[in-house]
């Protein structure tokens, strides 16, 4: 068995917590603690997260998205793959170390997604980037955490609240959607979408995809 390496660690800002870059081999993960938030060997969840999303905006031409979270890039690299070429993708990544070992150590789990015309990567807080855009997007995809609550940092849980969620829909677009990615259930934040007044679609998805593993959870919210 080949061990695990410890390639980089990289401070969370706001927050006392490290995040951890892994190595086994050719397989890659992103370590909070005990919690493993990413591996490159599960990306079918993730790459969900951007598959579903599209399917509810493939009627608009020129979709503008939003994704928060690069982590490993399996949702970036689906949402180019199934928006199309008039897509424009904005990435928003809170840890500036996460986009250096996107285009270091990851750069062949990455291959040529960063560089990419559709794409831009801006090292913000998502959270910021929804607040000041009105009606700027037509889907918002949340993946960073390991569901609706701030694990990598208390901060994040102002994203999932009621004023947070009301936020996302303001930042949505007609017809828009948000999706956000989580390891699990969560019946709250399902009330709290609906008190929103997003239209609810819980849907359940395998961490390899249609070959098995853990159980995700991907909530697709839609403005009316």
């Amino acid at each position: 068995m080949i061990p695990w390496e410890k390639l980089d660690t990289a401070k969370i800002p706001g927050s006392d917590e490290e995040l951890r870059l892994m190595r086994r081999g050719e397989e890659f993960s992103i370590k909070l603690g005990t919690n493993e938030l990413m591996n490159s060997r599960l990306s079918g969840s993730e790459a969900a997260l951007a598959t579903l999303a599209a399917k509810q905006i493939e009627q608009v031409a020129k979709p503008v998205v939003l994704i928060g979270g690069l982590g490993m890039g399996f949702t970036l690299r689906a949402a180019l793959m199934v928006l199309g070429p008039k897509a424009k993708i904005v990435v928003s990544e809170l840890v500036p170390a996460v986009v250096s070992w996107a285009r270091g150590p990851m750069a062949g789990v990455f291959g040529d997604s960063l560089d990419d015309a559709k794409v831009s990567i801006r090292e913000i807080d998502v959270g910021e980037v929804i607040r000041a855009k009105g009606s700027a997007f037509d889907a918002i995809l949340l993946d960073v955490d390991n569901g609706p609550e701030g694990l990598t940092r208390k901060g994040n849980d102002a994203l999932y609240s009621a004023g947070g969620l009301q936020a996302a829909k303001t930042a949505l677009r007609p017809g828009g959607v948000l999706a956000v990615w989580s390891s699990g259930p969560n019946p709250a934040f399902t009330k709290r979408l609906k008190r929103a007044g997003f239209d609810v679609n819980e849907v359940n998805v395998r961490a390899t995809g249609r070959g098995g593993g853990a159980r995700h959870v991907i909530w697709i919210a839609k403005k009316g």
